[in-house]
């Protein structure tokens, strides 16, 4: 029965973890050193289970929202080279990747699968304009850290979630750009690839991108509103999972959770088992939780994704949860 446990409990851990998708944005096949801005009729780019939409105006030739590259100039600076990353290409040396030019926000939509489920994260970089812009300063904007090297800049990328069209509260921050350190030594902008954990914030249909900076002038952000990724993996939804021990969904609120989360199943009076799970399928812990007991403690955990298993009369049910 320990073996059919274990079994069943892995078999449900593994099968979410292979419903990932990554989007690299290869499948548009851009050559090195191509670029696009425009996505025609579509007004969207898709990768993966993800559309970037795009605003395209043909008159001015000027777009927001977002564009893809394979740009790889790390050196000239000014708008002209807006589409460039500062690490010198995709990710992990691919070739393409997205830009995003932002104006209030930009926004990342799910599709197919992974509506309705998390974005287990991406990887970002600055985008070359901004990043030279930032280190030199240039006729709109100033040096990160004025002529002394003391004033306290900082580059933030903010990324919330929409579910069922409401916009959540909770958000991701991200800085591309820190100089509020004591020390200068530490003060930094961001120049490689670097993963972004998105899943502290659960289930979305969408997500919101937002850009803030300590240079702003009389009409706003100084500091050239671009940045890059790539690499995102979304965590798609499976429609059933079965295996020896005919699993069935557990329904666990709240979702996600900071300390616990309640077992939202019929009391049958009878002592159930609980066991939970990471994301890569090893168990953390199990216990026995009385008729009158429904909640499981999250509050040791590391943020992240976790899966709850309770058998109860016989019968195993799965549920899985966010741990902010």
């Amino acid at each position: 029965m320990r073996t059919l446990f274990l079994l069943a409990v892995c078999l449900f851990a593994f099968s979410l973890i292979r419903a990932q998708t990554t989007a690299g944005f290869e499948n548009l096949g851009l050559l090195p050193g191509d670029y696009t801005i425009d996505a025609g009729s579509a007004g969207h780019f898709e990768s993966g289970n993800l559309s970037l939409p795009n605003h395209y105006n043909s008159n001015w030739m000027v777009w927001d929202g977002w564009a893809v590259s394979a740009k790889a100039d790390t050196l000239t600076p000014g708008y002209i080279n807006e589409t460039s990353a500062i690490a010198g290409g995709g990710q992990g040396g691919s070739t393409a990747f997205a830009v995003s030019f932002v104006v209030g926000a930009s926004i990342m939509k799910l599709t197919g699968a992974a509506t309705g489920s998390p974005v287990a994260g991406m990887y970002v970089t600055n985008n070359t304009y901004a990043y030279l812009s930032m280190r030199d300063g240039d006729m709109f904007a100033k040096k990160f850290g004025g002529i002394t090297g003391n004033d306290p800049d900082y580059f933030l990328l903010t990324v919330k979630k929409y579910l069922s069209g409401q916009l959540g509260q909770d958000s991701v921050d991200f800085y591309l750009a820190d100089f509020r350190f004591p020390d200068n030594a530490q003060d930094y902008i961001v120049r490689d690839w670097t993963w972004l954990d998105l899943s502290p914030l659960g289930n979305a249909d969408s997500l919101q991108f937002t850009l803030s900076s300590s240079d702003v002038g009389a009409f706003g952000m100084n500091t050239p509103a671009y940045f890059c990724i790539d690499g995102v993996v979304t965590q798609d939804m499976v429609s059933g999972v079965s295996g020896p021990l005919e699993t069935a969904a557990l329904p666990l609120y709240p979702n996600p959770a900071t300390d616990f989360v309640r077992i939202s199943l019929p009391d049958s009076g009878a002592p159930v088992q609980v066991s939970v799970w990471d994301a890569t399928g090893d168990l953390i812990r199990e216990d026995v939780l009385q008729a009158y007991e429904r909640v499981v403690r999250l509050e040791m955990l590391s943020p992240g994704i976790y899966f709850v298993r309770v058998l109860q009369d016989g019968q195993p049910f799965v549920g899985k949860v966010i741990k902010r």
